[in-house]
């Protein structure tokens, strides 16, 4: 799958998760999916919990947030 077909997949609308970036229009926003592999879970255990996932829509997830993260420069977030 193409990365432009994988960022389809991502979507955001002011109407859900309060237009965060979500899985397909789905209530599930990539910021959760992210959380939920960085805890430890597998693919296999996340597509089991939540069945109207996909194993390509974990992937967009990854992409979208390694897309986002390339930047030249970071701030250092304030305390």
């Amino acid at each position: 799958m193409s990365d432009r077909q994988l960022f389809s997949r991502i979507t955001s609308s002011p109407d859900i998760c309060h237009g965060k970036p979500c899985i397909r229009g789905l209530r599930y926003p990539v910021e959760f999916m992210l959380e939920l592999l960085s805890s430890g879970m597998t693919n296999a255990e996340i597509l089991a919990d939540y069945e109207d996932l996909e194993a390509d829509d974990l992937r967009a997830a990854i992409a979208w947030a390694a897309k986002v993260t390339r930047t030249k420069r970071i701030e250092p977030a304030l305390a």
